[in-house]
């Protein structure tokens, strides 16, 4: 059962993945680099899950793994909104 509920995830955490690298590609700005890379570290915890249910990765990696994957996955979310902002230093000083 815990497999499915992990499989589902990664299934759509995959799609989200694929959806932000067209809309990098479409708009090719940093803003959108940061959010697709964020989006492909969710897919990366899905991966790491589902190692641990069929015992290929340790709980202990599991959690450094997946607990720093959370602290950057909102780490770079944050930073792609706070500086491409209107009206920010970061956004008058440079265009993307």
């Amino acid at each position: 059962m815990l497999l499915t509920v992990v499989a589902c995830a990664g299934i759509g955490t995959g799609v989200l993945f694929l959806v932000s690298l067209i809309a990098y590609c479409r708009r090719r700005t940093s803003q959108y680099q940061l959010i697709s890379t964020a989006v492909g570290m969710l897919v990366v915890r899905s991966l790491v899950g589902a190692g641990t249910v069929l015992g290929i990765v340790s709980m202990p990696v599991h959690h450094f793994v997946e607990h720093s994957l959370d602290f950057l996955i909102a780490a770079m979310v944050l930073y792609a909104v706070y500086a491409h902002a209107p009206g920010t230093f970061t956004n008058s000083v440079t265009e993307d």
